[in-house]
């Protein structure tokens, strides 16, 4: 599975972006490897690409910042998705 190019860090915005929006899948994928427990070196070379023995500290960086914003959107962002929408 190809990813979208990504950032070291997600925008912190208040609102989904257009990286949020490239990202969902990602995003998922994430939540879905953490909630079963995979440890972060397995989860940034599967979703990623990264190799975290060459660059551990950025490796732990997207780590970290991208499941804290899949986390955000799985609180507060998808509210945004929602407004707007006839119910």
């Amino acid at each position: 599975m190809t990813i979208p190019a990504f950032d070291d860090a997600p925008p912190q915005t208040r609102r989904v972006n257009p990286y949020d929006e490239r990202h969902f899948v990602t995003y998922l994928r994430l939540l879905e490897a953490d909630a079963e427990g995979a440890h972060w070196h397995e989860i940034v070379r599967v979703i990623f690409g990264l190799d975290p023995a060459t660059d551990p500290e950025r490796a732990w960086g997207i780590y970290e910042t991208h499941l804290a914003r899949a986390r955000w959107m799985t609180e507060v962002g998808y509210r945004h998705l929602l407004e707007g929408r006839p119910r």
